[in-house]
């Protein structure tokens, strides 16, 4: 058994290369193969928001404070508030982030495929952003 205490991990700021505006990054687990889920604790500042990507494996958003947009290639802009939960299926392009007024924060749970839970495609640019 490992208990992680709160506060024992530190926080990261999110990469600009995978995320624009200001994001923090607090991590909750990455247990040791063969486990493969992973999860993390995301804080985007008003405007701020992920890049394209997929995960291998899906993910699962959950929204614990704010107001959010996400969207998938090809879809609207959906608004996402506290207590929604998104799915992306494996291999889905999508982003998400705050809206342009609001912080947004969720925590985020996806699983490692040959060590890797994540493909950063292209950023999302201010136009699809307010589209």
């Amino acid at each position: 058994m490992e208990i992680k205490r709160s506060g024992s991990q530190p926080s990261g700021k999110g990469p600009a290369d995978w995320f624009t505006g200001t994001v923090r990054v607090d991590p909750l687990f990455s247990p040791p193969d063969p486990a493969r889920a992973t999860g993390a604790h995301v804080t985007f500042e008003p405007g701020a928001r992920t890049a394209w990507h997929t995960h291998p494996l899906g993910q699962i958003l959950i929204v614990t404070s704010g107001c959010g947009r996400v969207q998938r290639e090809g879809g609207p802009i959906e608004e996402i508030r506290p207590g929604d939960v998104i799915w992306f299926p494996p291999g889905e392009k999508h982003w998400h982030g705050a809206s342009p007024t609001t912080a947004m924060t969720h925590i985020a749970i996806q699983e490692r495929l040959d060590g890797k839970a994540v493909d950063w495609l292209e950023k999302v640019s201010d136009e699809q952003y307010a589209a």
